[in-house]
This record gives structure tokens, C-alpha cells and sequence, in this order.
């Protein structure tokens, strides 16, 4: 059946480009993404696969069903956009001024929907059911996986597959990695206050800008003395703000930054270790300040028993030539939260465009992926799920 599989995505390949470059040429923001989720309700209403909308907010939802009961696999792709002007020179690119699909959401949307319809062709040889999770605001937290979740996306499923194209990684590659792989992604806001004044006058005033300076210094620290050089953990502030005419001395400043971890308990106290350091450096320049930490989404991390088993599946996909194993990434991704409700596992697909030997990365105005990646992600997903549904059968024979 595999075989078959394989063969009818490729003879679906130019529908899958199509749809992916319809879609990237109609990007839209996190939580507006209202005509992308009717474009893929009406995909699977005209295959006749029974469909749920606005699920957990935006989010769409289809269930095949196979010729017998058996376990339920669910496959997962978001398709939500970002707010960067589109400056690649393609026909397809971006309609929407200031919105672009710019980390390959549009690519897995095309990759679950053919696959959709491919499995739907041979659905009389499936023992189970394939549930379709197409999620909304994967971009920025608090995300659409958690408030899909609690709408049900996963009752009754027993394991769950997702993939990323990663375009940086040359088409053919799969990367796994058993336990965690992608960080924690949180994000905080500090506000110094001080006291301006008249900058020929810095006796009369409370620098907000000198402090918050010596806040972005001292606050380097956490990661270089206060966490073990063998774990992993980033403290970037992005952001400093502090708008003033050149002669006068700030009274307010504000930082945002982000805070990368693997490990909960070192996720709190980088939180905590925040508020004290910044607590002290602004009483030694005598200024207050307002301290907010937002936890964006959790830790990736992958079961070992599906990792593993995905990576056995793939060792059978057309087209993959290299199969290793992901550095950890610092970067986030919400499919932490299916992980912690069922067992699965998260892997990458490389994409990266040909003829280019640096390409452009994630969330640039110039990003592109080579859309055979899509081809692969979907044999490899393709794989897991009926390689899947075939081996739990032969274990509830077997006991």
C-alpha cells in the first residue's frame, strides 16, 4: 500500500505546489487567519471527509475514517503568517502588504491536504482513523495548539506526527531527536522609571536610560555565571526603548526580550533571576521599575519509543538520502503541548532552496524553501501513519 501511497503524491506534486503558492500569495496574521480556514474546510468538505471548523478559534479539523475501527493517528500542520513584507521576486509572492509566510506554514498546509486526499483514495485499506489538526496562531503565543486541545482535537487519538520544514537543512534530510528538541519560548518586559530632566542637568534627574543600560550588562550574567555551562539557556534582550530630544535626559525606558530553556527548573529561576538583578541595579541608580514574564510555549520534547519508530519509517521514503540527528534549537513551536497530552514526535524536513549555498533563514522578508521538501514530508508523514496503524493492529491481534 505504501508503494501506491508514494506514487499518487507524486502525481499530486503540481496540486500540492499549487495550493502551497495560493496560500503563500494570501498569507494571513495569527488569529485572522478566518479565509484560510475556510479554504481548508471546503478542501476536505469536496472530498468528503467529515470536517469540524473554528475549532479552538480558527483551527480546522478532519477525521478519515478506515473500513475498520483501530487506533487513531493524528497528523498535524499550522498555517498562520507573519507580519513581514514579502521582498522575494516570484510569481507567487505575497498579495498582502505587509504579510508573508515566511517559516513554510503554507507548505505544511499544501503537505497535509494532499496527503489528505491521497489516504482518502485508499481509505477501504486503512484499519483506523487519521485525524487532520490544521492549527491556527502557531506564530505567537499563547498559540492555537492549547485552545485547540481543549476543544478536542485529540480525544481519542493514540499518537501524534508533525514536521517542519527547515530551510536550511538540504532537501532530503529528515532530523529527529529523541526528548527535547525545541526550547521553551518565553518573553519579558521591563519598564525603569526614573526621573528626567534637562541633560545639561544629570545631577537633578534619575537616568532611566544609563540604568536600563547597565540592566542589559548586568542581566548577561544569568546565563555566563548563574546557569551550568553544560545545560542550555538564552537571555536576549530585542528591544530598548527610550524616544527623547537629544538634550533631554530620559525619565522611562523599556526592555523586551525573550528567554530560551529546556529544563523547567532552570526556565523559573532564569524568571526570578531576572526580577533580582533588576531590583538591584535599579535601587543602586535609586529608580523603580515593572517587571513582567510572560511563559510562552514549553519545552519540545519527543517520546523516545515514536522517535524512534519514525525514524524507521523514514528509512523507506523515496527521495531521503540523510538522516541524523537535530542539535538541539533554541527556536519554539507549540507542538509541545500535543506531546504533553499524547505520545509522538516532532522531526524536520530540509528544504532548503537549490542552487543556494546560504539561504535565507525563518522569518526573513526573502524566505523560500525548494517545494520538493513538501513531497518528502509527506511520504515520510504517510509512512509513520499507515506503518503505524498496520503494526498496533498486529499487537491487539497478537494479544
Amino acid at each position: 500500500m505504501l508503494d501506491n501511497i508514494f506514487k499518487s503524491l507524486d502525481n499530486h506534486y503540481t496540486e500540492m505546489v499549487e495550493i502551497r503558492r495560493y496560500l503563500h500569495q494570501h498569507p494571513e496574521l495569527s488569529f485572522k487567519e478566518y479565509k484560510t480556514a475556510e479554504y481548508i474546510s471546503l478542501f476536505y468538505k469536496k472530498l468528503g471527509i467529515p470536517v469540524r471548523t473554528g475549532v479552538g478559534g480558527n483551527g480546522v479539523v478532519a477525521t478519515l475514517t478506515g473500513k475498520r475501527p483501530g487506533p487513531t493517528v493524528a497528523l498535524r500542520a499550522d498555517f498562520d503568517a507573519l507580519p513581514i513584507q514579502d521582498e522575494k521576486d516570484v510569481p507567487y509572492k505575497s498579495k498582502v502588504p505587509g504579510v508573508m509566510h515566511a517559516c513554510g506554514h503554507d507548505g505544511h498546509t499544501a503537505t497535509l491536504l494532499i496527503l489528505a486526499k491521497v489516504l482518502n483514495h485508499v481509505k477501504a485499506e486503512i484499519e483506523g482513523s487519521v485525524v487532520f489538526i490544521h492549527q491556527h496562531a502557531e506564530e505567537y503565543a499563547p498559540g492555537g495548539a492549547i485552545s485547540m486541545i481543549e476543544d478536542g482535537c485529540l480525544d481519542g487519538v493514540d499518537v501524534i506526527f508533525g514536521t517542519h520544514l527547515w530551510a536550511s537543512e538540504p532537501v532530503g534530510t529528515i532530523q529527529y531527536r529523541v526528548g527535547p528538541m525545541m526550547a521553551a519560548a518565553d518573553r519579558f518586559t521591563i519598564t525603569v522609571q526614573g526621573a528626567g530632566g534637562h541633560g545639561a542637568q544629570p545631577h537633578k534627574t534619575k537616568d532611566a536610560i544609563v540604568t536600563a543600560s547597565q540592566l542589559v550588562v548586568n542581566l548577561q550574567q544569568i546565563v555566563s555565571r548563574q546557569v551550568d555551562p553544560v545545560e542550555s539557556a538564552v537571555v536576549t534582550v530585542g528591544s530598548f526603548v527610550a524616544r527623547n530630544a537629544f538634550n533631554v535626559i530620559a525619565d522611562s525606558a523599556e526592555l523586551i526580550g525573550t528567554v530560551r530553556t529546556f529544563d523547567e527548573s532552570i526556565r523559573t529561576k532564569i524568571e526570578n533571576d531576572i526580577d533580582r538583578i533588576t531590583k538591584g541595579t535599579c535601587l543602586t541608580s535609586d529608580c523603580s521599575y515593572q517587571y513582567q514574564y510572560f511563559r510562552g510555549y514549553p519545552a519540545v520534547v519527543n517520546h523516545e519509543k515514536e522517535t524512534e519508530f519514525l525514524i524507521k519509517c523514514t528509512e523507506a521514503v523515496p527521495d531521503v538520502t540523510n538522516i541524523n540527528e537535530t542539535p538541539l534549537q533554541m527556536g519554539g513551536e507549540d507542538f509541545a503541548y500535543y506531546l504533553q497530552h499524547v505520545k509522538g514526535t516532532f522531526f524536520f524536513t530540509g528544504a532548503k532552496p537549490a542552487n543556494v549555498d546560504t539561504p535565507f533563514p525563518h522569518h526573513h522578508p526573502k524566505f523560500d524553501i525548494d517545494e520538493k521538501a513538501m513531497l518528502i514530508a509527506a511520504k515520510t508523514l504517510g509512512s509513520a501513519t499507515i506503518q503505524y496503524l498496520l503494526s498496533e493492529n498486529k499487537n491487539l491481534q497478537a494479544n
